[in-house]
Order: C-alpha cells, then structure tokens, then sequence
C-alpha cells in the first residue's frame, strides 16, 4: 500500500501515528502492508495482537493449539469469560476485530512444527515468539535465522521477565539460539507450577509489540544485540549485551552463511 491509498478514514483512525515525524503516513501505510506472525495467543501473544492491530498491521497470523481456560483470564487480556473453551486464536480474532476490524486475521490452531514454522515465517515481515516453552523458541528462532526474518522474543515467569531482538540480518547480532543453546541443560517453568504476574505479561507484550512496530517502519534502534531483563519486585531493568557466538550451531552454520 502506497501512502496516496490511505483512505479519510484510515487517515482519522492512524492519525496520531501520522502525526509522529519518525512514522508519518509512509510509516503507516508500511504498517497497513505488513504481516506479523505471532506464535501464542496467551498472556504475551494478547498484547502483542492487540496492539498490532491498533497500530494497523494489515495481517496478523496467530498460532496456538491451546483453548482459553478459566486460569488464563488473569492475565490474558485478548480472552474473556464468555470464551472460556473456545480456541484461543479464535477468541484473539474476535478481540482484534472489536478494535479493528480492517486487519486481517489468520488463526491457525495447530503446534507448529519445524518445517510448518519454516513455511510461516518465509511470508511474515516479523515474527514475535509469544509461546512458553524452550523447544517452540529454539524452533521459532531457527526458521527466522533460515528465512532472514526478524524475531522479537519474550518471556515472562513469577515476577521476572526478559525481552530482546534477534535479528541476523545484520551479521554482528546473534540469534537467540546464541545465548541460550539448545543443548544445554534447561530447567523448564510453567505459570501452571510457578505462577505469573499478571501485568508482567501486559508489560512485556507490548514492549514486543513496540519493536516489532519500529522493525516495521524502520524507526530507531531495536534491541538487538541486547537482551533487557525486568524484575517486577522492585520494577527494576537491567541489561546486557550480546554478541553471535561463533561456535552457534544455528546461526553460524555454513548453510546459514550462504542464505545470509
């Protein structure tokens, strides 16, 4: 979509977008043409859905196999009590159609595996993992080192969180496979066992939804190469930065460098 295509009421609804220098009506109209893909709909994938489709991501492809249950609506602001049962990228749709109804949703209930996730991220712009476990990440990770694509990573558990971008276009940032390995040893936390709390996920969606939106338009600088860490105890941040391993098995494979 060209910015001359934005029609008068696309031009009211974006408006304050339009009205930031660094996003303008060209920003927006790359917003209107983009494609998101967003692997889980639940305590980070809601934000992050919502948002997007406030700030007018023309196609929104949300992945999850799970139903939205009675402990979700805690945290998990894209369901509501009347959805309990119902698929959960179902439910997410209709949340995002309430907010916006130009965007387009594709729901996919289904545990994407690696060649699906291989197929997905190829037509996405962006990818944002939103998922809960360390194989979807590590699976997530690698199809958006094969396919070139940018992935915004969160994570949230009890009151603790991280955020980062890993984006391997530019061959100085490392994937996420760089510093977490897949084959180290991993102690997996679930909300079931562990708990969460509840706006840690709020926070951390929509802090993955700001960078996916600024990947978008090409607004200032992502968090690649850094990896950001919030302690909701004391809302405190801290940050460190990070290189590409040499030695990583998924972005410094030789079939890796030939693609890149």
């Amino acid at each position: 979509m060209s910015p001359a295509d934005l029609s008068d009421a696309q031009l009211l609804r974006y408006s304050r977008h339009i009205l930031l220098d660094e996003i303008g009506v060209e920003g927006q109209a790359r917003f209107l043409s983009s494609h998101a893909l967003v692997i889980g709909a639940g305590g980070l994938g809601s934000p992050v859905a919502l948002y997007l489709a406030t700030a007018g991501v023309g196609t929104i492809t949300l992945v999850d196999d799970d139903a939205v249950d009675l402990t979700n609506l805690q945290r998990q602001i894209a369901h509501a009590t009347a959805r309990v049962g119902m698929p959960k990228v179902d439910s997410a749709a209709q949340a995002v159609a309430a907010i916006n109804p130009e965007v387009r949703v594709v729901t996919l209930r289904e545990r994407a595996d690696a060649a699906r996730l291989d197929a997905l991220v190829a037509r996405a712009d962006v990818v944002l993992d939103c998922s809960d476990n360390f194989a979807t990440r590590q699976a997530v990770n690698a199809a958006c080192v094969a396919q070139a694509r940018p992935l915004v990573s969160g994570a949230a558990i009890g009151f603790d969180a991280q955020i980062s971008v890993y984006d391997v276009r530019d061959a100085a940032n490392p994937c996420y496979a760089c510093l977490f390995p897949p084959d180290a040893p991993f102690e997996e936390a679930r909300c079931a066992t562990m708990g969460v709390f509840a706006p840690l996920v709020g926070i951390v969606g929509t802090v993955q939804a700001a960078e996916a939106l600024k990947l978008l338009a090409g607004v200032g600088r992502s968090l690649a190469g850094r990896l950001q860490m919030l302690d909701a105890r004391t809302m405190e941040w801290s940050e460190i930065r990070v290189q590409r391993a040499p030695d990583c098995p998924v972005c410094s494979a030789p079939w890796t460098k030939r693609r890149t």
